[in-house]
C-alpha cells in the first residue's frame, strides 16, 4: 500500500522523471509434493532452491541495513515463497487480519499476473503472522477500486522466529516467513485458466522497516521531535527507480520452470519486454504533459516520444487521441508483436 499521505503529490511530480530500472528475474521450479508451512523451508528441495539477490533500497541505490531474500517454488497446486529477514529486534503489534501491516515491519509481496498493471494482488504480513490481502483494480496514480475484501481463499502462512519476539532484552537474528498461495485463486486476474508453467509473471517483493522506540518493554514505531513518525526504509528486490511499489512496470520476473530443482534453467527476459519498458515511459511523459497542460498530447514530437532504438532496430511509435484520452501502439521488430498503452496505463498485446 501506499506508504505515505503524500504520496498524490510525490507522483505528479515524479511523472517522467525517472526511466525504467531493468527488473532483476528468478526462476522458481516446480515441484511433486506440497510443503509443510511452518516458517522454516528445511525441506531438501528449500534447501536446493536458490535466494534471489539480496533487496536493494527501492529506489536502487542505498544498500540496506539489514539483509533481505527470497525463494520460490510451485507445484500444480501451490506457489510458494519464502524469505529470511536479517533484524536485530524482532517487534509486531497488529492481530487484525486485513488492517494496515505495514505500520509494523513486514514483508510484502506484489503479484500482476498477465503484467497489464491492472488487476494486481498485494499481500502484506508481520512478524505475528497477521496478514493483509487485497485487489488493486488499478494503480493508485488512476482512479479506480481498491478491493480490500478480497481474501486469498486457501492461504497458508508461517513464521519463524531466531531469536525473541517483542523482547528488547536480547539481540535477535531474523525471522523467517513461509507461504503458499492457491493457483486457483490467483489465476483468476491472469487471463488465463493454466498454470504459468514455462512462462513468467511479473513480481515483486517489498520489506518495510521502522526505526523503533521503546516504552518499557513495548516496541513502537519512532517518532521525531515534534511528536510525527519517521520515515519507513522501503527495501525491494527488484528496485523501483522511485519510492513507490504501485508502479507495476518496474516489478521482477518470475519464471516458473517445469524442471527441478536440481536441473539449472536460464531464463532471459525476452526481446519485446524492452517495447514494455519504453511504451511506460511514454505514458509517463503524457502523464507528465496532462498535469502541467490540463489536457493531453497531441503529437509525439510533444512527448519527446520519437522513433527510438532497441538492439539496432528502429521503433516507431503511433500515436492515436480519441475522446477520453489516447494509445500509443508500437510493432516489435523482433516478434512483429503490436503492442499498445492507453491512457490509464494499461497494457496490451492487440495481435
Amino acid at each position: 500500500m501506499i506508504k505515505t499521505a503524500l504520496y498524490i503529490f510525490l507522483l505528479l511530480i515524479s511523472y517522467g522523471s525517472f526511466a525504467q530500472v531493468k527488473p532483476r528475474s528468478y526462476v522458481a521450479h516446480h515441484i511433486d509434493a506440497p510443503l509443510k508451512i511452518d516458517g522454516k523451508a528445511e525441506e531438501k528441495v528449500w534447501e536446493a532452491a536458490p535466494f534471489s539477490e539480496s533487496f536493494i533500497d527501492i529506489e536502487g541505490v542505498k544498500i540496506p541495513k539489514y539483509d533481505t531474500r527470497v525463494k520460490m517454488l510451485w507445484d500444480d497446486e501451490n506457489l510458494y515463497f519464502y524469505a529470511e529477514l536479517k533484524e536485530p529486534h524482532i517487534w509486531a503489534t497488529l492481530k487484525q487480519r486485513d488492517t494496515v501491516i505495514f505500520y509494523n515491519n513486514d514483508f510484502e509481496i506484489f503479484i500482476d499476473p498477465d503484467g497489464d498493471t491492472h488487476n494486481y494482488y498485494e499481500f502484506e504480513m508481520n512478524a505475528l503472522n497477521t496478514v493483509w490481502d487485497l485487489l488493486l483494480v488499478k494503480p493508485y496514480r488512476e482512479s479506480a477500486p481498491v478491493v480490500n475484501s478480497w481474501d486469498i481463499q486457501g492461504l497458508q502462512t508461517a513464521v519463524s522466529i531466531n531469536g525473541t519476539l517483542n523482547d528488547p532484552t536480547d539481540t535477535d537474528k531474523s525471522w523467517s516467513v513461509e507461504i503458499a498461495m492457491p493457483w486457483e485463486v490467483l489465476k483468476e486476474a491472469s487471463g488465463s485458466n493454466d498454470v504459468p508453467a514455462d512462462n513468467f509473471w511479473r513480481i515483486n517483493f517489498s520489506r518495510v522497516n521502522w526505526d523503533h522506540d521503546l516504552n518499557g518493554s513495548t516496541y513502537s514505531r519512532k517518532k521525531d521531535a515534534s511528536g510525527k513518525f519517521l520515515p519507513e526504509y522501503n527495501w525491494v528486490w527488484s528496485p523501483q527507480g522511485v519510492i513507490n511499489m504501485h508502479e507495476p512496470e518496474h516489478w521482477g520476473y518470475v519464471y516458473f520452470s517445469t524442471k527441478p530443482v536440481s536441473e539449472e534453467v536460464t531464463f532471459k527476459i525476452p526481446q519485446d519486454e524492452q517495447i514494455r519498458w519504453k511504451l511506460y515511459e511514454f505514458y509517463r511523459a503524457q502523464k507528465a504533459y496532462f498535469s502541467e497542460n490540463k489536457t493531453w498530447a497531441t503529437s509525439l514530437d510533444a512527448l519527446k516520444a520519437e522513433a527510438f532504438q532497441l538492439e539496432n532496430k528502429t521503433i516507431t511509435p503511433v500515436l492515436e487521441n480519441h475522446t477520453y484520452g489516447w494509445s500509443i501502439t508500437v510493432e516489435s521488430p523482433f516478434s512483429n508483436a503490436v503492442y499498445r498503452i492507453q491512457e490509464d496505463g494499461k497494457y496490451s498485446k492487440l495481435n
